[in-house]
């Protein structure tokens, strides 16, 4: 069984614009989950991010743009004595349908800025990380910088929430069972029978 993480860190941008966008469900998420585990967050100006302590993990949502998100992560890895191997990461993920979650031990950044930043500054890819779709843009292969930075439509948002809720689930089931058991529950499409 691989480890429970210590360190969560969900991604997104600062700033009132970037609220509600797909780009930064990963900062919802963190927010859901500090919600139930009753964690207030905190900015911390010397991590560039907001944390909070939820008795024995670090919830993180970093406060510099997604492509430097890795400057508060690896400063809190380096200050908590943590590894690669203690972080899991929450990320947004266009290539998988809205809803779909993909949690993996490890691995690239498949295109993401904020893992590839993260991914730099730790130089390693040794690092849990929970992608959750937001569904990609027609046609494929077009810029997504519009589909990532606006927001859910009308009929998107059930589905958003729902996507919220199952990876917070997720996450929950990392902190309490451990990474393989989660990827055993999580690791589904949407409408695989279980």
């Amino acid at each position: 069984m691989l480890a429970r993480p210590k360190l969560v860190v969900g991604l997104g941008n600062p700033g009132k614009e970037y609220a509600g966008t797909r780009h930064n469900i990963g900062f919802d998420v963190v927010d859901r989950l500090a919600m139930k585990l009753d964690c207030s967050l905190r900015k911390r100006l010397r991590f560039a991010a907001e944390v909070g302590d939820a008795g024995g993990v670090t919830l993180v949502k970093p406060q510099t743009f997604m492509n430097r998100s890795g400057a508060a992560v690896a400063g809190l890895v380096h200050w908590l004595k943590l590894t690669p191997s203690d972080v899991l990461v929450i990320v947004d993920d266009a290539d998988l349908p809205l809803g779909q979650l993909r949690l993996r031990q490890s691995g690239g950044s498949g295109g993401h800025n904020g893992l590839r930043s993260i991914i730099e500054t730790l130089g390693s890819e040794e690092f849990a990380r929970l992608r959750v779709g937001i569904g990609r843009c027609e046609p494929v292969g077009a810029d997504i910088t519009n589909h990532v930075l606006g927001k859910f439509a009308a009929g998107e948002r059930a589905a958003a929430r729902e996507a919220i809720e199952e990876a917070v689930k997720a996450v929950e089931g990392c902190l309490k069972e451990g990474l393989t058991v989660a990827m055993n529950q999580f690791n589904r499409k949407k409408g695989d029978v279980t």
